[in-house]
């Protein structure tokens, strides 16, 4: 059982029979009041978070979490298809919301976390865990301009897997770039396209 002193950042707990996950913890004690522990927590099943203080009293089940290392294969219509390591037969598909924004990242055949929690003898898919860092190759990139850093010095480009950042005007069609799959956002450029 955890206490209201064990919540710290990144602990994940049940509440009400749903894991949630603390993003922010802070103690307080006011004079003449007994203290609370003031936390902004994450439920990891619908993504909402809110805001709630815990009282010394309060107690909690720490959250059962297995991770199991799986295969991206492609996605469709929303649904992103997934597949055991060892057994490519074994398929099944979790929607946008379970993968969440890194999924455009993915490169099929690729290898992602599953995070399931386990909930009365039944284990649930409730997201997944990407690399932070994917390096993808750029599929089209306009011409950079010269002398065009009025918007800061950056174009739109589309990468392999579709999704489209903003990268230096330096970067063309072809070169493979390092991308953060959490911001969305350029990191540097790893090779440079043959020409």
């Amino acid at each position: 059982m955890l206490t209201y002193n064990d919540l710290r950042r990144g602990t994940v707990f049940l509440l009400d029979g749903e894991p949630y996950e603390v993003l922010e913890y802070e103690f307080l004690r006011m004079q003449q009041r007994k203290p609370v522990a003031k936390t902004k927590i994450k439920n990891l099943i619908n993504g909402k978070i809110v805001e709630r203080n815990f009282h010394q009293n309060e107690t909690f089940e720490e959250a059962e979490m297995v991770k199991q290392p799986i295969k991206y294969l492609y996605n469709n219509r929303g649904q992103f298809w997934f597949s055991a390591i060892e057994n490519p037969a074994d398929r099944f598909s979790l929607t946008e919301e379970i993968v969440g924004s890194s999924g455009k990242f993915l490169k099929p055949n690729s290898e992602v976390v599953a995070i399931k929690f386990s909930a009365r003898d039944e284990e649930k898919i409730i997201g997944v865990q990407t690399p932070i860092k994917a390096d993808l190759k750029i599929k089209e990139a306009p011409p950079g301009e010269r002398g065009d850093t009025a918007t800061g010095g950056r174009k739109a480009a589309t990468l392999e897997t579709g999704a489209i950042i903003q990268v230096p005007l330096f970067v063309n069609t072809g070169d493979v770039v390092r991308v953060n799959t959490e911001t969305g956002e350029y990191v540097e450029r790893i090779e440079k396209a043959k020409t």
